[in-house]
């Protein structure tokens, strides 16, 4: 591992960023924040000077003092950025979707594939301690797992600070499904099919099929005032259950393993959540909006 930081270029300026980016990459000893670019000056200077950072006016100016790009702002805003620091041979952390539609994710595959830059998808779970002795203890089970369920239901899209147009528009299958299937598919094999029923802004139900041959299946609503949040994902043996509780979200644990190991593949280590992992997890959830109703999303 390199002794000396890198320089992460931050793009966005919302609740996000302010919440985890750039505590993040500000906080760690393998990463230096090198500054901030948004769209709206006012809140990039705002954020960047909270942790003594510069603000650029310029996006391409921000990219010719950082070694990575990492994305706080909404997939098609990402899609279009992360390609142009691709093509400046940054390395670049991803928030999930990495585009607004299937056609943005495969075009910015094929734009950091020609450029060669490393990628990570910031699927906040799979960097925790516990996500990770979880799925260990999954692979070792015994007797073998028969099946699982995923489940993500909250009230965030009612009210609060991610209620964001994209997420209004598209509902919780585009928002959190990512981090769900993501789990089952690391813990009962790839997702080979995937079946979707319900309506995009109340609940949506999904039958996942696995190239193991075992099927799981997912809850998902992002307009349900459950407190708290019930957040997890079990894995069922013939033996008993294997829980895992995802509702505390980014612990200081984890967010050292992000920066560490944006760091690793910013020096050239392949990491297995990049930029095709979110390709896959688009291409299943692009197949499942198509077999959904979409209602008007309620007013937060």
């Amino acid at each position: 591992m390199s002794e000396t930081p890198i320089a992460v270029g931050l793009v966005g300026a919302g609740p996000w960023a302010h919440m985890v980016h750039a505590p993040l990459l500000a906080g760690s000893p393998r990463t230096s924040l090198a500054g901030v670019w948004a769209r709206r000056p006012d809140a990039a200077a705002e954020l960047a000077a909270s942790h003594g950072a510069p603000a650029f006016e310029r996006y391409e100016e921000m990219l010719e003092r950082c070694d990575a790009v990492a994305f706080a702002v909404p997939p098609d805003v990402q899609a279009e950025h992360a390609a142009t620091a691709a093509r400046a041979g940054k390395a670049l952390l991803l928030e999930k979707p990495i585009g607004l539609d299937l056609a943005q994710a495969q075009a910015l595959v094929d734009v950091v594939d020609a450029a060669g830059v490393g990628s990570i998808l910031f699927l906040t779970w799979r960097y925790s301690p516990a996500t990770r002795a979880f799925l260990a203890e999954v692979a070792a089970a015994d007797p073998p797992p028969i099946g699982g369920r995923g489940t993500f239901l909250s009230g965030g899209l009612l009210a609060g600070p991610f209620t964001t147009p994209w997420r209004l528009e598209h509902g919780a299958l585009l928002d959190v499904g990512p981090h769900i299937i993501d789990l089952l598919d690391a813990a009962l094999g790839r997702v080979v099919g995937i079946r979707a029923h319900g309506d995009a802004h109340r609940w949506v139900g999904l039958l996942l099929e696995h190239e193991s041959g075992l099927v799981s299946e997912v809850s998902l609503s992002s307009y349900t005032a459950v407190v708290p949040p019930r957040n997890g994902v079990q894995i069922y043996t013939a033996a008993g259950a294997l829980d895992l509780d995802t509702a505390t979200g980014i612990t200081p644990e984890s967010a050292a393993t992000i920066a560490s190991e944006l760091a690793d593949t910013a020096a050239g280590t392949p990491h297995a959540l990049d930029v095709h992992r979110g390709l896959h997890l688009q291409r299943l959830i692009e197949e499942a909006t198509a077999q959904i109703a979409v209602s008007a999303p309620p007013r937060p």
